[in-house]
């Protein structure tokens, strides 16, 4: 990520920093005869220090300037303002100031304790950390000094997991060590754009897009931050917005790797995606299932846009009567985002068309559940209606028919059943075919009862208990209609005309 500018702003401390007695009060003078511009400096110092106390910031900070301006040698001035700084969270000038305080006078404790503290809070440890360590050289049992570069080395740490988990793509890590580390470090950008830019792979939005605009607010040209807003409208599918933003980082910044890499590849997302479209809408399905698949090659951790691509190429294999794969593409449009309606809606359809009535039924209470519309009311009850005909017998597979077979295919159909299946065709053979046999002889008349008659037919097609109004199978007798069936003066019966051949002959 490019090195970003560093916050000059954060919110105010909420204890002041203290003065020490060499900053609080004002020096010895040199000789028995001050001049007056440090007599006038030291009023103004004292002054300064009043509004302090009073946590009046920014009237102790236009006292300690004047001074500065008085006395421009004195270490303590810049020391006081450089605190005054501190507390309205301005680290950038006060680290200034410090580090002019220390420069007048390499022995000033407490500048070196400030300067650490502003390279920390900006995010600097490692700089923090020498500056701690000249205040310690200096006064090595001084206890805000130990603790500081404690601190420090902290952040360091932090720093060094976070670097390792973002190569392991282990972001929700990567954000507890941010958060970590800005306790010690709250004006440092790069901590902050590291921290939603995981957010934004962990699919966190808003919380994102709320660090980068904060940034933005104060830093309008921060490339980082023009960036992670870029990546977040693009995770959300929002391509053409996210480019204007990968553009705008890169003309803050041409040489920002991880925008570049974006950019390009929104742009080929958005590309591939609108070809596929076009070639779907002009039927050519074969074309737009190659151009759905290498869009779906570009980026994988485009989990949104990728759904819709898994979810377009399940229409296109749905179109090429490819069911399974598409049942296939939508289970991974889910499996990304499991709130994406029209990818279950799709596979629902697909479950019906394939007969996976259960499976239909699941996705559609899913929908329904979702969005209680009334379309979708019905395409539930239709589903389950399904269902329940599934786990009756199916008889127009019994006969081996069409469902819309004719009353004439019907018939032809159960008198070659009924004669495959007869009992006395089978009078031969073991108890245990004979036993089959009978079975599917009754299941072939039953079939024929209620396909052959259009009241009952229909009542079945509609999913109806047959059962109802006198329609009870359990009295069913399979004989009664053959014998209706076939039946003649003369009865029937079957003659061997050979080794396990048999022909129907009436008497």
């Amino acid at each position: 990520m490019a090195a970003a500018a560093e916050c000059d702003v954060v919110m105010a401390a909420t204890e002041p920093e203290l003065l020490d007695d060499e900053e609080a009060k004002s020096p010895t003078p040199l000789t028995s005869h001050p001049s007056v511009p440090l007599l006038e400096a030291e009023s103004f110092k004292e002054q300064g220090n009043a509004y302090y106390a009073k946590k009046d910031y920014h009237e102790a900070y236009n006292y300690y300037t004047k001074a500065i301006d008085m006395c421009p040698k004195n270490a303590s001035y810049y020391g006081n303002r450089a605190a005054t700084l501190m507390m309205l969270g301005k680290f950038r000038e006060a680290l200034g100031d410090a580090q002019q305080s220390v420069r007048l006078d390499d022995s000033f404790v407490r500048g070196h304790l400030r300067e650490g503290k502003c390279h920390l809070s900006l995010g600097n440890a490692m700089a923090a950390c020498r500056s701690f360590q000249r205040a310690l050289e200096l006064d090595h049992k001084n206890a805000q000094a130990q603790q500081e570069f404690k601190n420090a080395n902290a952040v360091l740490e932090y720093e060094k997991i976070a670097e390792t988990d973002f190569e392991k793509r282990d972001f929700r890590k990567v954000v507890f060590c941010m958060d970590r580390a800005l306790e010690y470090a709250p004006a440092c950008h790069r901590f902050k754009i590291l921290k939603a830019e995981c957010l934004a792979m962990l699919g966190r939005y808003p919380e994102a897009q709320s660090v980068a605009s904060d940034i933005l607010r104060m830093d309008s040209t921060n490339a980082d931050a023009l960036y992670v807003r870029g990546l977040c409208l693009y995770y959300e599918d929002c391509i053409e917005k996210a480019v204007q933003f990968f553009v705008q980082a890169l003309r803050m910044a041409p040489d920002h790797e991880k925008a570049c890499v974006a950019c390009r590849n929104a742009k080929a997302l958005k590309a591939k995606k609108e070809d596929g479209n076009k070639a779907f809408k002009e039927g050519n399905y074969k074309l737009a299932y190659e151009l759905y698949t290498e869009a779906l090659g570009i980026d994988p951790n485009n989990i949104k846009t990728n759904a819709k691509l898994y979810c377009n190429r399940g229409t296109v294999n749905s179109k090429l009567r490819k069911l399974d794969d598409a049942i296939e593409d939508c289970t991974n449009a889910v499996k990304l985002d499991d709130t994406y309606i029209k990818a279950y809606l799709r596979r629902a359809q697909c479950y019906m068309d394939t007969e996976q009535y259960e499976e239909a039924v699941r996705d559609y209470e899913k929908v329904y559940q979702t969005e209680k519309t009334k379309e979708h009311k019905q395409l539930l009850k239709n589903a389950q209606l399904e269902l329940k005909k599934s786990k009756r017998k199916d008889y127009y597979k019994i006969l081996g028919v069409d469902k819309n077979a004719s009353e004439d295919e019907i018939k032809k159909a159960y008198r070659k059943r009924a004669l495959m299946h007869h009992p006395d065709r089978h009078s031969g053979a073991s108890a245990e075919v004979q036993k089959e046999e009978e079975k599917k002889f009754k299941e072939v008349g039953e079939a024929f009862t209620i396909l052959s008659d259009p009241k009952k037919k229909t009542r079945y097609d509609s999913g109806q208990d047959l059962d109802e109004e006198g329609m009870n199978m359990g009295d069913f007798d399979a004989n009664n209609i053959f014998k209706a069936f076939f039946g003649g003066p003369g009865g029937f019966s079957f003659e061997a005309s050979g080794p396990g051949n048999f022909f129907f002959q009436f008497g």
